[in-house]
């Protein structure tokens, strides 16, 4: 007789937003510093750009989510896809780790997903407050994480050919 577990809305998200983050390092394996920081389409995208956008945005969520008190830093500031002077991709990747840690261990302490939240104020939304519950903020998280590893695909196939499906295996 086989046993069943009861289903887990939280686990089951976060199981999924880890498979999409593992494709994005994935991608990301045996990436020079060079390569971290080149541009390989007419976008200004590059490897090390979205790795520094998705670690913010795990801590802008993050943030919203807990309701943490301020407004989150850097929510709408578009700089967080470009590298600046002393950006490493290994201290990106830490800082992606860091952010993936501290969401993971907020998501896991909900009690559950349809707690409403307030949105920070948006310059392009209407000026009354806005709520999402933390089921849809999480799902925006997973959204934007397959987005941009998507993203990182077709960067990382323009710099040297490799292909994230092919290596999802290995």
């Amino acid at each position: 007789m086989t046993t069943q577990t009861a289903f887990d809305e939280q686990s089951e998200l976060l199981e999924m937003l880890a498979e999409q983050r593992e494709t994005l390092l994935i991608t990301l394996r045996d990436v020079t510093e060079e390569q971290a920081a080149s541009r390989s389409t007419v976008s200004d995208l590059t490897l090390g750009g979205v790795v520094k956008h998705l670690a913010r945005t795990e801590r802008v969520w993050t943030h919203v989510m807990t309701e943490q008190p301020g407004d989150p830093e850097g929510m709408f500031d578009f700089e967080q896809y470009y590298l600046t002077e002393g950006d490493t991709l290994a201290g990106l990747l830490a800082e992606y780790a860091e952010a993936i840690r501290t969401t993971d261990a907020a998501v896991a302490s909900l009690p559950d997903l349809e707690r409403r939240v307030p949105l920070p104020e948006a310059p392009w939304s209407p000026p009354e407050t806005q709520y999402w519950t933390t089921r849809r903020i999480l799902l925006h998280l997973l959204r934007e994480t397959a987005h941009h590893s998507g993203h990182a695909d077709i960067i990382r196939e323009s710099l040297d050919g490799a292909n994230t499906t092919r290596r999802l295996g290995t």
